[in-house]
């Protein structure tokens, strides 16, 4: 499965965005556009990645910066798949 359709995936799943994530591209905006990303919301998807790349994400790697669009998170998904 391709980067994008796995974050694409984890969005729609634990955000409830539904089919919203469909249209989705690499400058779709999401801290600040999505009600649903808030603080609970960033630990819910750093976790579901986690689960789902098989990874570790350190509390340094998070910042604003890896949510700032969809592009910018799923490069981030890149680096740690």
């Amino acid at each position: 499965m391709a980067i994008e359709q796995l974050v694409k995936n984890i969005l729609r799943q634990h955000l409830q965005l539904g089919d919203a994530v469909d249209t989705y591209t690499a400058t779709t905006p999401l801290l600040g556009a999505l009600p649903e990303l808030d603080s609970m919301g960033v630990v819910t998807l750093i976790t579901a990645i986690e689960d789902t790349v098989g990874c570790t994400i350190d509390d340094d790697e998070i910042n604003a910066d890896l949510f700032t669009s969809f592009g910018s998170l799923v490069a981030f998904v890149k680096s740690k798949a």
